[in-house]
């Protein structure tokens, strides 16, 4: 037999049904890269999320399902007490985070560039927090609460041990890429980022949802505060552009000297970047003033400099680990049996990865998909041979004609179809039709029949009905 598809099983068996688009529409507006003089113009955001059926999910703690709808003006009505999501505000802002969870706050320490001067090796950088810490989000990113409903086993261990919880792995093919319209190949789909907070957890079976999203990072005698560094996904992570590249060979020195000022601090040129592959990203972990002495490439893949110690390389989860197979494959997070864990999740602009470059201006429409799984193994995993998958959509064939005229101000009468499938035999009764004939009205109208076989395979014909 032949080996299965793989992503054809992931897509059946591990994505149950994925979100509809969350569609977040920015007024286009410019900002400034984190590195390098960089602008960029965001005008829309599309992010879809998946999620297997023992893994339920939620934006206001009730409603659980399999699949939610996100949007902007869905997510206004969410109005539950702490509820903070934001689109954004009026774009995207580059910024950096090591995954530092403020536990006052329930929230990502966040930095946005201060200062960035040229220096003879690179920028000379400053960074200051983002104030995030008021009843509201600050502007620049896009951040909403994700409540996910364990519903493997009965107990519910109210301590916190990472032990004691259960391996969810990010589905791999979650991607980043340009949506539809964009502009590919400029850098900035390398550049996003995404960062699960796990705030806290309840029993799933006895919190109200009062508890549910009141959930924040203290502990008490219903919440299990976990508050632990967000997991960040950096997807794209060995895809860099020529123009990265090029720029990072013309304007990055090796650093020799402690003094980001003077000349003579740097020395030669930095070791080239290569195509496809990773380099780590060493962002911002405090506040960086102009004493700091920083270079935003100071990392000893880059410049080779080790003094400073406000950039750190942060251990990001990549396409790497992701696509990793079998034993080798890597966890994402850890939920507890039986439990609501209150996820917030950041989609952000990492301001200081590498692909991060100069001197261009470029609209940008940016897709984001991500999926949960309890799956560490696939059928390719354990070489499956068993029988082919059904790809065969079934067959519908229309009663009646097509076209169908009909007089004005007779009555439409649905004449119906049948639909047969190659291994349900019969599927008529699953057939759904959708439509309006106005017989008052003369005009051109369409009747659409619709059928889904039990392996996910559709079909979809029409009808014309003309009244004259």
């Amino acid at each position: 037999m032949k080996k299965i598809n793989k992503k054809r099983i992931k897509r059946i068996r591990n994505l149950i049904v994925s979100s509809v688009f969350m569609a977040m529409f920015f007024s286009i507006t410019t900002y400034a890269w984190f590195i390098g003089m960089r602008t960029v113009n965001i005008s829309t955001f599309d992010v879809q999320i998946a999620s297997t059926e023992s893994l339920l999910l939620s934006l206001n703690g009730t409603g659980w399902d399999t699949t939610v709808t996100i949007a902007e003006d869905i997510l206004d009505q969410v109005s539950y007490s702490g509820h903070t999501n934001s689109w954004g505000g009026a774009g995207l802002i580059p910024l950096s985070t090591a995954g530092a969870i403020n536990s006052e706050a329930s929230r990502l320490t966040m930095f946005e560039k201060g200062s960035l001067t040229p220096t003879s090796g690179g920028y000379r950088l400053l960074a200051s927090p983002i104030d995030n810490t008021g009843p509201n989000e600050a502007d620049g990113y896009v951040v909403f609460d994700l409540f996910v409903k364990n519903m493997t086993g009965g107990q519910y261990i109210y301590e916190l041990n990472k032990l004691d919880e259960e391996a969810v792995f990010l589905d791999i093919d979650s991607f980043v890429d340009v949506a539809s319209g964009g502009v590919a190949g400029t850098g900035i789909e390398n550049s996003v980022r995404v960062a699960f907070a796990e705030i806290g957890r309840v029993h799933a079976q006895t919190a109200s949802v009062d508890d549910i999203t009141g959930i924040t990072c203290a502990s008490n005698s219903v919440v299990t505060g976990i508050c632990r560094d967000a997991k960040i996904w950096e997807p794209n992570d060995s895809k860099h552009e020529d123009s990265v590249i090029t720029w990072f060979g013309k304007t990055c020195k090796k650093r020799n000297g402690a003094d980001v000022y003077n000349s003579d601090s740097f020395g030669e040129p930095c070791t080239p970047l290569v195509a496809d592959k990773y380099y780590p990203t060493y962002v911002v972990k405090e506040p960086i003033k102009s004493s700091d002495h920083v270079d935003v490439y100071d990392a000893p893949e880059y410049n080779t400099y080790t003094g400073t110690t406000k950039l750190i390389n942060v251990k990001t989860f990549t396409d790497e680990h992701k696509d990793l197979a079998g034993n080798e494959r890597k966890e994402f997070i850890t939920l507890a049996a039986n439990s609501v864990t209150k996820l917030r999740v950041y989609i952000y602009i990492e301001g200081q990865d590498v692909d991060n470059y100069d001197f261009a201006s470029i609209g940008r429409k940016i897709s984001v998909k991500f999926g949960f799984t309890k799956e560490r193994y696939t059928e390719e995993d354990v070489d499956y041979e068993g029988p082919d998958l059904d790809k065969d959509a079934p067959q519908i064939g229309l009663i009646g004609d097509d076209p169908m005229t009909i007089a004005l101000g007779t009555p439409y009468f649905e004449p119906g179809a049948r639909a047969k499938d190659n291994m349900d035999a019969d599927i008529t009764e699953k057939i759904i039709i959708t439509g309006d004939v106005n017989t008052e009205e003369t005009g051109t109208y369409t009747v659409t029949y619709e059928v889904t076989d039990r392996a996910g395979n559709t079909t979809t014909v029409t009808r014309t009905v003309i009244v004259e």
